[in-house]
């Protein structure tokens, strides 16, 4: 049962209520009955668009008259009333944004809010429709311009054009995706003309929107062009990305809080404790669980750490590096230390008797997973491995962070557009960060970061696409089939959670809610992130599934 707090996702969306998903989230206001409006205002903007080869587009941004794009109405009437000249001479001409070397007619898209080839542009009706430019031998024209409250154009030979950015958004959201169903359909030659444009539009835009489509751009020209990325999620780099990732905007640190408060709870009363992370990285996420067992009426138990990583590239021993100096910071606050790491190219590879488990009654041991089971997905039977050797471990907890997204399907057209809906709300909230905005470098990075992970998922198929997000929905019929019951975080975590985020940014844009016992943190109404903790069936069996463990690996 779906608690009140977790409903709360939905209230946004019915104020929504008639508006267009995918260009909402890209932050464009546009009813789905005005589709087909918008898409006869975008025919008119290209036919005068083709219009500006001899000077390209840079003059536009001059004698422009820009109007509220929220009113689609009066715009359409306004742009209408224009009766320009010339429009036959100049339809002669072809517009240089779509000038290539493919020669493929860009009017197969499917739609009509697309360029029309000029030998395919009749008179009559047809051409009635069409927006007509302006010059200075039209006196008439020039009057009508005046009348309306526009600049008038009778001392400029060049066309007047309403450049309106929140068009312009619809027409890159509507090349996009006309771009990914042509690679689903395996038309590479249609594929090819799109993709060169969507740069040419993404230029017009500002902010996040223009940041999102590049990246997208780029994962689906590497698909197109079978240039996959070499070694794009190599794990040193992706580390440091992730540290500015971790700077920039409240995700990790979230992650972090609610799996450590989870861990802690599940720490009460035990004199020995083990936490096993399955990945390690910089080891950010264990001072603050350090320094709050310190804290702990009666003294703190006895913490003993293993951590997981890939190996590095230049042989380095990175995991030691990092318990060296989590050693100096427990020796500093008083709590007894002790550290292992282990380096494996997949938590696959790894058997529960390798990390040493000591029995129950010696030590609680804990089991936490931030953004990592996901990668397990790439191969099969991996995550029914792991999921096997952690109920040998005989954890009393089970942490699992994962992203909100549905990035696994089968269907590459749905990846693309679910990716498209979450990547856009976080490139948002980086650009929002309320009262504490990320420094240009972290900014910066953190951007690089998301980016290589839109690529993974657009660009990549196979073993190679390791960024398979799934819901948390999801997670759980996984989880439960493995044997697993969930743990309420509780409210306590809630709040604390909330005050994490009001200090950090304000309260403004993020939202934390509660669903079913696990905790979610979204920009707005849409959840990116989501923590949930675990632990053994009471029904469980140890010695049998020590034996199935045994028998999977053989």
């Amino acid at each position: 049962m779906v608690s009140a707090k977790g409903k709360m996702w939905d209230d946004g969306q019915q104020q929504d209520a008639g508006m267009d998903e995918l260009l909402a989230v890209l932050g464009y206001n546009v009813r789905s009955s005005d589709m087909v409006d918008v898409a006869q205002k975008l025919e008119q903007l290209e036919m005068v668009m083709g219009n500006a080869q001899e000077d390209g587009i840079s003059h536009l941004s001059s004698g422009t008259v820009h109007y509220n794009p929220s009113d689609l109405s009066g715009w359409s009437s306004t742009i209408t009333t224009l009766d320009f000249s010339g429009s036959r001479q100049q339809s002669e001409h072809q517009s240089r944004i779509y000038n290539d070397n493919s020669d493929y007619d860009l009017s197969a898209i499917p739609g009509v809010a697309v360029y029309r080839r000029p030998d395919q542009q009749g008179d009559g009706e047809k051409s009635s429709k069409r927006m007509k430019t302006a010059s200075s031998s039209s006196s008439s024209s020039t009057q009508q311009v005046q009348e309306n409250g526009l600049a008038s154009v009778a001392e400029s030979t060049r066309p007047v054009v309403v450049v309106d950015s929140q068009e312009t958004g619809v027409r890159l959201v509507h090349t996009l995706m006309a771009c990914a169903d042509a690679v689903q359909q395996d038309n590479m030659k249609l594929a090819d003309a799109l993709v060169k444009h969507i740069g040419l539009l993404a230029a017009s835009q500002a902010g996040a929107m223009r940041k999102v489509a590049t990246y997208f751009a780029e994962a689906l020209a590497r698909r197109i062009y079978r240039i996959y990325p070499q070694d794009s999620l190599e794990s040193s780099y992706s580390d440091i990305l992730q540290m500015h990732f971790y700077e920039a905007c409240p995700y990790l640190k979230f992650a972090h809080f609610t799996a450590n408060q989870a861990i802690l709870e599940a720490f009460a009363g035990a004199n020995r404790v083990h936490v096993i992370d399955f990945g390690l990285k910089q080891g950010m996420q264990w001072p603050a669980l350090m320094q709050a067992l310190a804290l702990r009426p009666g003294g703190p138990p006895a913490f003993r750490l293993t951590g997981i990583g890939p190996p590095q590239p230049d042989n380095t021993d990175a995991l030691q590096q990092v318990g060296w100096k989590l050693a100096q910071l427990a020796e500093t606050i008083g709590v007894e230390f002790e550290f292992r790491g282990f380096v494996a190219n997949s938590l696959a590879d790894l058997e529960p008797s390798m990390l040493q488990i000591r029995p129950p009654e010696v030590e609680a041991v804990a089991v936490n997973s931030v953004l990592e089971l996901h990668r397990l997905l790439a191969r099969p039977g991996a995550i029914e491995k792991v999921l096997s050797s952690i109920k040998a471990m005989k954890p009393k907890i089970v942490t699992v962070v994962e992203q909100e997204a549905s990035h696994n399907g089968p269907v590459f057209l749905d990846r693309f557009t679910e990716a498209l809906h979450y990547y856009s709300n976080l490139f948002d909230s980086l650009e929002g960060c309320g009262v504490s905005p990320p420094s240009s470098q972290d900014l910066m990075m953190s951007e690089i970061y998301l980016g290589r992970q839109i690529c993974n998922v657009v660009a990549c198929e196979g073993a190679e696409r390791v960024e398979r997000h799934e819901t948390l929905s999801q997670w759980r019929s996984r989880m439960g089939s493995a044997g697993f019951d969930p743990v309420h975080l509780g409210s306590n975590a809630f709040k604390q959670a909330s005050m994490l985020l009001a200090l950090f940014a304000g309260g403004d844009g993020y939202r934390v809610e509660e669903n079913n016992g696990c905790l979610m943190l979204g920009w707005h109404t849409r959840p990116l992130i989501a923590t949930s903790a675990w632990q053994l069936n009471s029904n469980f069996n140890p010695t049998s599934t020590s034996a199935s463990t045994s028998a999977h690996s053989q």
